[in-house]
């Protein structure tokens, strides 16, 4: 089921982001755990009394500053307001209620967006100060008193988000679950809307708003002979300009908001440019989310071809993509529609393949195998033990190691097993993660 978006919004230096860390904090210990998971994140999940919901953080707002840096962070702002659900309002007690704290109120009441009020840094236990009050002013309704510091008051307000939360995100049938959900990724003007409009006009589909999707993108709903999808369109990454920072960044914090949303992750290449550097951070987010990825060089129709050009060309993209090698390479045309039936295919196998259970058993046996072929390295007369593995998760296929030593298993050798699984069970289309637990030989079963 779609999680409903939670936006955490308010002036500079209220306590955001401690407040952000304190409400993901056991998720974002999990992710640390995983190898090669440390990019920056404006995103967070949270878990409260059986809902999942995605926390988004954002900078600090000053409503009518001219400063480039200051104006940026509100337009990211209110690209998360925009996206939310339900919208936390953070304020400072030390610094009682400021001209911006009623600005910022304002902006969030034209939203039309249920908004939470949370006055933060109230660190000490016992009688609320007497400043605590004037929050009321602000015309949001009752204050919840919080400190993100010691985690006091957090659980008060994650009860009151939940009440603000639309019922379909509460029930857990939504018929949003028949559909697979697609985010359609790239740089500016790689024909991301081409693509969806294409689609779109094929089809002969109602663009349909639904919760949670930005003002200017909306949720296109294809229903055909391969199955059903929602595409996730990014169109608010079209800009033409030299991409400067500002751009950059709101660009990316739309991909990362559409590749949090999605399932399969179509990573979007324009035949006439090649390969950039650009190309590989965004498919990067998509890997680095567990994402299933699918490589799709656009504009195929305009590119001078002979005899064996597909072939170079998918062999280079091979090269400069060799850091998901797992992902497939189709070669389409959003103008003319080219392969777009095959893409579909792609999409609903590479989403099963992202969902794909395997067991115990037959891990284990694969295991043994590999293990037998290609003996586990060893160091300083010391060798590494693998006692067993099982699958605990999927989207991505995740499964633990139980060794002896963790440090003795490197990451070559892991890569190996990875090829060996892959080789067996295909796992086309997605990444896997590998999760390593050290035991003693003792307690092995």
């Amino acid at each position: 089921m779609a999680r409903p978006v939670v936006a955490i919004v308010g002036r500079p230096n209220v306590g955001k982001s401690t407040l952000f860390n304190k409400l993901t904090g056991k998720r974002l210990a999990i992710v640390d755990n995983t190898p090669g998971v440390t990019r920056d994140r404006v995103f967070g999940e949270c878990e409260w009394l059986g809902h999942s919901m995605l926390l988004v953080d954002t900078g600090g707002i000053e409503p009518y500053s001219n400063d480039v840096i200051l104006s940026q962070m509100r337009r990211q702002a209110q690209l998360a307001i925009d996206s939310a659900n339900v919208i936390i309002l953070v304020t400072d007690i030390r610094d009682g209620v400021v001209a911006t704290d009623s600005e910022v109120a304002s902006m969030l009441q034209k939203s039309g967006k249920p908004i939470v009020l949370c006055v933060n840094k109230c660190d000490n236990i016992g009688a609320l100060p007497a400043d605590f009050y004037e929050f009321y002013n602000l015309g949001l309704g009752d204050p919840i008193a919080v400190s993100s510091v010691h985690g006091h008051g957090t659980g008060d307000l994650l009860d009151e988000v939940l009440k603000h939360l639309p019922k379909e995100y509460l029930d857990d049938s939504e018929d949003e679950d028949d559909y697979i959900k697609v985010a359609l990724i790239g740089k500016p003007n790689v024909g991301k809307s081409s693509l969806v409009n294409t689609i779109i006009g094929e089809e002969r589909m109602i663009v349909s708003d639904i919760a949670g999707t930005t003002r200017d993108a909306t949720d296109s709903f294809v229903e055909n002979e391969f199955g059903k999808f929602m595409f996730i369109d990014t169109a608010g990454l079209r800009r033409k300009s030299k991409i400067d920072d500002a751009v950059e960044r709101y660009s990316a914090l739309r991909t990362d908001m559409a590749v949090e949303r999605a399932e399969v992750c179509v990573i979007m290449i324009d035949a006439l440019e090649g390969f950039t550097e650009q190309d590989s951070k965004v498919a990067g987010k998509a890997l680095e989310a567990g994402k299933g990825c699918i490589i799709a060089v656009n504009k195929w129709d305009a590119y001078e071809k002979d005899g064996k050009t597909m072939d170079s060309y998918r062999k280079q993209l091979m090269k400069d993509f060799s850091f998901m090698s797992f992902a497939p390479i189709i070669f389409i045309s959003a103008k003319t529609g080219q392969r777009i039936d095959r893409l579909y295919e792609l999409i609903k196998f590479v989403n099963e393949q992202n969902a794909m259970r395997i067991k115990t058993g037959r891990l284990n046996e694969i295991l043994a195998a590999a293990t037998l072929r290609v003996q586990p390295p060893t160091d300083k007369g010391k060798r590494l033990k693998i006692y067993y593995m099982t699958q605990t998760s999927t989207r991505p296929p995740t499964f633990v190691f139980f060794v002896n030593n963790a440090e003795l298993f490197h990451y070559s050798y892991q890569r190996y097993l990875e090829n060996q699984i892959r080789e067996v069970y295909g796992l086309e289309g997605t990444p896997v993660r590998f999760i390593i637990r050290e035991r003693s030989e003792k307690s092995k079963h």
